[in-house]
């Protein structure tokens, strides 16, 4: 089997039928893939909304499978997903992510042009279920998993990754390197990250990273994730998962303490512009995360 589509879910039940119907819809043959759904623990028919287009004409459970993994958390989702792929390679959709005609077709072009290539992104093109908020400005919203990378196929060198939203992974690369570290990604509640970096980056040791923006999905963003609170609370929690991640010693942490005084002060005399204003908190919500997550200041 060429591919497996791995849609990791938790109680996102009509969201993540709309991603698997987008799958479905690819012109491709369907002897070439599966789609693996890895219910995360969900209580909200999320296995009954598949068994339901299991149960269609054509589908069944060995074209769509549905298995539930009790460990709560998408890195955890995602290994159980590594471990139960059965294609050549492994292509991660979000269940808020719709796979836009000719996606998947067009990854497997990007691998099969070299062996040395590992992983493999695509465009993440943003569906503002609240309408675009226009105090956000545009260089970080990458933060709501939004990749416009570059018009063609392009390696993508360090430190820019392809977003866990649309990304593939040549499978038998984890016969060499472990999956997703656990301590890292979301779990609950938490905006916990990083997961996706530390291991491409494990897996540049031996691999190559590219983009194609021929592989394009739509993200769903939540109206409750377009809120000022939301955005910053996702900043603080990107410090933590840096931290987290390692790498970087005290002094970095101590130049992340010594911008808060300046940014303070930016921030006042930015006060007219949201924009710049939300410069200026960005800095200190992310200083004020990156130290915490170093001193063990979070849950």
């Amino acid at each position: 089997m060429k591919v497996t589509v791995a849609i990791c879910t938790h109680n996102r039940a009509k969201d993540t039928r709309e991603a698997v119907e987008s799958v479905l819809a690819q012109q491709v043959d369907e002897s070439q893939y599966e789609v693996l759904v890895i219910d995360n623990r969900s209580t909200d028919g999320t296995a009954d909304a598949i068994r339901g287009i299991q149960e269609r004409p054509g589908v069944g459970p060995e074209r769509v499978r549905c298995i539930r993994e009790d460990k709560l958390g998408l890195s955890a989702a995602r290994n159980r997903a590594i471990r139960e792929a059965r294609g050549e390679y492994i292509l991660f959709l979000d269940d808020d992510a719709v796979a836009r005609p000719g996606w998947m077709g067009a990854i497997v072009d990007v691998f099969e042009r070299d062996p040395a290539i590992g992983c493999v992104g695509g465009r993440i093109d943003p569906v503002w279920e609240g309408g675009e908020p226009d105090w956000l400005p545009e260089a970080f919203k990458t933060l709501y998993t939004v990749l416009d990378f570059a018009p063609r196929v392009v390696e993508m060198e360090a430190p820019r990754i392809p977003f866990g939203a649309n990304v593939a992974f040549r499978a038998a690369l984890f016969r060499e390197h472990e999956p997703f570290r656990e301590d890292l990604g979301r779990v609950g509640s938490s905006l916990l990250s990083n997961e996706e970096s530390e291991l491409i980056g494990r897996i540049r040791r031996s691999s190559t990273v590219y983009y194609t923006p021929h592989a394009a999905v739509d993200h769903k963003i939540d109206r409750s994730r377009i809120s000022r609170k939301w955005f910053l609370r996702r900043v603080y929690w990107q410090g933590i998962s840096d931290a987290a991640r390692g790498g970087r010693g005290a002094a970095y942490m101590l130049k992340q303490a010594l911008k808060i005084g300046p940014s303070a002060l930016l921030l006042l005399l930015s006060l007219p512009n949201p924009q710049k204003q939300m410069v200026q908190l960005r800095r200190i919500q992310y200083s004020n995360g990156y130290i915490a997550g170093r001193l063990g200041w979070f849950k």
